[in-house]
């Protein structure tokens, strides 16, 4: 079940992004809070508030910081609130970018992505453009190591609900739908499985090379200046970076 991982594409930016923890973390507090708001604080019967712990363990932040935005959520702490908005557009060369935002000034945050993409060749479109272009699945990476047996790590994925295997150079990709994600996370978790990425996310269903050196700058540009916003919270897009 080895193939192309579209994922793997987007996600060598890792690195990069490791390099801001302190933007993540408050990024990643957003999340939780706005998943306390809309479905209560206890994980076990909100889906969106496990996956979005999940994935703020996976970066390491702390537990406190988790606990504080559970407590903004509740109304326990004072907090701002928060909306979820996602724009959607074109970025040279037409290559399809989804923006997902949580912000407490929606038309701040409107005006600043539109100038990005603006700015960088590109055009903010209407609710619905692009999102047509991406499947919602879950994803789960698992860097290799000579303790995991690949065989092993596939038959228990597929046997947890997994829809898709694939075996890439550094880590095993792990693919599930939106509603089997939690259970699959959590049998490869109780099998010992550390995850490097565990979220539900959107996924290219084909890719747009571009070849201009021109274009090349400035998607690089239009990516970094979205995922640098405090209100941007993901950038999905379709170009294919390799």
């Amino acid at each position: 079940m080895a193939g192309h991982s579209k994922w793997a594409n987007i996600k060598h930016r890792k690195g990069r992004q490791d390099a801001k923890k302190g933007k993540i973390f408050t990024k990643l507090a957003r999340s939780i809070t706005v998943a306390v708001k809309e479905g209560g604080d206890d994980p076990e019967y909100n889906t969106e508030l496990a996956n979005a712990i999940e994935k703020a363990k996976t970066e390491n932040m702390p537990n406190d910081n988790i606990d504080r935005a559970i407590k903004k959520g509740s109304g326990d702490l004072d907090g701002v609130t928060y909306e979820e908005i996602t724009y959607e557009g074109y970025g040279p060369n037409g290559v399809a970018v989804m923006v997902e935002c949580l912000t407490d000034n929606k038309n701040r945050t409107a005006a600043d992505v539109r100038h990005f993409f603006s700015k960088y060749n590109g055009n903010l479109g209407a609710t619905g453009c692009v999102s047509f272009m991406f499947d919602r699945k879950g994803i789960l990476l698992i860097e290799k190591n000579d303790h995991i047996d690949e065989e092993e790590l596939m038959m228990n994925s597929i046997e947890a609900g997994a829809e898709d295997f694939q075996v890439e150079d550094e880590y095993f990709e792990i693919t599930t739908s939106p509603e089997d994600f939690k259970d699959v996370r959590e049998n490869l978790k109780s099998m010992g499985c550390e995850f490097s990425t565990a979220e539900v996310s959107f996924i290219a269903q084909n890719e747009t090379k571009l070849d201009d050196e021109k274009d090349l700058k400035n998607m690089e540009k239009l990516i970094d200046n979205l995922e640098d916003h405090d209100d941007v919270q993901e950038v999905h897009h379709n170009w294919d970076m390799e």
